[in-house]
Protein backbone atom coordinates (compact mmCIF):
# COMPACT_ATOMS: atom_id res chain seq x y z
CA UNK A 1 0.00 0.00 0.00
CA UNK A 2 2.81 2.41 0.95
CA UNK A 3 4.64 1.94 -2.57
CA UNK A 4 1.37 2.56 -4.38
CA UNK A 5 1.00 5.79 -2.24
CA UNK A 6 4.33 6.65 -3.21
CA UNK A 7 3.78 6.55 -6.65
CA UNK A 8 0.70 7.94 -6.51
CA UNK A 9 2.57 11.22 -4.75
CA UNK A 10 5.62 10.87 -7.54
CA UNK A 11 2.84 11.27 -10.34
CA UNK A 12 0.96 13.80 -8.32
CA UNK A 13 4.23 16.16 -8.49
CA UNK A 14 4.77 15.55 -12.05
CA UNK A 15 1.73 16.78 -13.26
CA UNK A 16 2.20 19.73 -10.43
CA UNK A 17 5.57 21.18 -12.60
CA UNK A 18 4.14 19.96 -15.90
CA UNK A 19 1.04 22.19 -15.30
CA UNK A 20 3.50 24.64 -13.63
CA UNK A 21 5.37 24.82 -17.10
CA UNK A 22 1.96 24.92 -18.91
CA UNK A 23 -0.34 27.77 -16.92
CA UNK A 24 3.03 30.00 -15.57
CA UNK A 25 2.81 29.07 -11.88
CA UNK A 26 2.30 25.62 -10.10
CA UNK A 27 -1.43 24.69 -8.55
CA UNK A 28 -1.09 24.87 -4.86
CA UNK A 29 -3.61 22.17 -4.52
CA UNK A 30 -5.92 19.31 -5.75
CA UNK A 31 -9.06 21.85 -6.06
CA UNK A 32 -6.63 24.43 -7.99
CA UNK A 33 -6.43 21.28 -10.68
CA UNK A 34 -9.88 20.70 -10.59
CA UNK A 35 -10.74 23.93 -11.81
CA UNK A 36 -8.43 23.84 -14.57
CA UNK A 37 -10.14 20.34 -15.84
CA UNK A 38 -13.67 22.29 -15.10
CA UNK A 39 -12.28 25.30 -17.34
CA UNK A 40 -10.78 23.26 -19.96
CA UNK A 41 -13.91 21.05 -20.31
CA UNK A 42 -16.21 23.98 -20.47
CA UNK A 43 -14.29 25.08 -23.14
CA UNK A 44 -15.06 29.35 -23.11
CA UNK A 45 -11.24 30.01 -22.70
CA UNK A 46 -9.45 31.91 -19.87
CA UNK A 47 -12.12 34.68 -18.47
CA UNK A 48 -13.32 36.09 -15.06
CA UNK A 49 -15.08 33.67 -13.24
CA UNK A 50 -17.99 34.52 -10.48
CA UNK A 51 -17.44 32.31 -7.21
CA UNK A 52 -20.48 30.12 -7.70
CA UNK A 53 -19.18 29.30 -11.33
CA UNK A 54 -15.84 28.02 -9.84
CA UNK A 55 -17.81 25.92 -8.11
CA UNK A 56 -19.40 24.86 -10.97
CA UNK A 57 -16.23 24.66 -12.74
CA UNK A 58 -14.92 21.84 -9.69
CA UNK A 59 -18.51 20.09 -10.07
CA UNK A 60 -17.81 19.85 -14.21
CA UNK A 61 -14.23 18.21 -13.47
CA UNK A 62 -15.68 15.91 -10.34
CA UNK A 63 -18.17 14.75 -12.48
CA UNK A 64 -15.24 14.06 -15.69
CA UNK A 65 -13.21 12.22 -13.72
CA UNK A 66 -15.17 10.28 -12.19
CA UNK A 67 -17.01 9.39 -15.55
CA UNK A 68 -13.70 7.11 -16.03
CA UNK A 69 -14.90 4.82 -13.38
CA UNK A 70 -18.49 5.03 -14.62
CA UNK A 71 -19.83 6.78 -11.58
CA UNK A 72 -20.94 9.93 -14.17
CA UNK A 73 -22.46 10.20 -17.44
CA UNK A 74 -22.90 13.22 -19.74
CA UNK A 75 -26.54 14.06 -20.39
CA UNK A 76 -25.58 17.00 -22.29
CA UNK A 77 -24.86 20.77 -22.55
CA UNK A 78 -27.28 23.85 -21.31
CA UNK A 79 -27.88 26.56 -23.42
CA UNK A 80 -25.07 28.50 -22.14
CA UNK A 81 -22.77 25.64 -22.87
CA UNK A 82 -22.00 24.52 -19.72
CA UNK A 83 -21.91 20.30 -19.41
CA UNK A 84 -24.47 18.66 -17.16
CA UNK A 85 -23.63 15.14 -15.88
CA UNK A 86 -26.38 12.43 -13.92
CA UNK A 87 -24.85 10.14 -11.53
CA UNK A 88 -24.85 6.58 -12.83
CA UNK A 89 -23.52 4.69 -9.49
CA UNK A 90 -22.79 5.74 -6.14
CA UNK A 91 -18.98 6.46 -5.11
CA UNK A 92 -17.99 4.01 -2.03
CA UNK A 93 -17.63 5.66 1.44
CA UNK A 94 -14.07 6.58 2.06
CA UNK A 95 -12.77 8.81 4.20
CA UNK A 96 -11.00 12.57 3.47
CA UNK A 97 -7.78 11.07 2.79
CA UNK A 98 -9.27 7.62 0.62
CA UNK A 99 -11.51 10.09 -1.64
CA UNK A 100 -8.44 12.57 -1.95
CA UNK A 101 -6.49 9.63 -3.31
CA UNK A 102 -9.10 8.90 -5.65
CA UNK A 103 -9.62 11.54 -7.31
CA UNK A 104 -5.51 12.45 -7.66
CA UNK A 105 -5.80 9.23 -9.60
CA UNK A 106 -8.80 10.24 -11.79
CA UNK A 107 -7.42 13.39 -12.37
CA UNK A 108 -3.88 11.97 -13.72
CA UNK A 109 -6.10 9.60 -15.54
CA UNK A 110 -7.96 13.07 -17.07
CA UNK A 111 -4.52 14.18 -17.91
CA UNK A 112 -3.47 11.08 -19.87
CA UNK A 113 -6.60 10.28 -21.42
CA UNK A 114 -7.55 13.54 -22.39
CA UNK A 115 -4.89 15.67 -22.85
CA UNK A 116 -2.21 12.91 -23.45
CA UNK A 117 0.18 14.14 -20.97
CA UNK A 118 2.41 11.16 -19.32
CA UNK A 119 3.33 11.65 -15.70
CA UNK A 120 3.89 7.99 -14.24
Amino acid sequence: MIKKDLELERSWQKLRLHLREVVGKKPKDLNSILFLIGVQELGKGKKVFSKEEKQDLMHIAICKVLSFSGFYELEGLDEDGWPHWKKVKNLPHFDLLEQEKMLKMHVLEYFEKELNVVVS
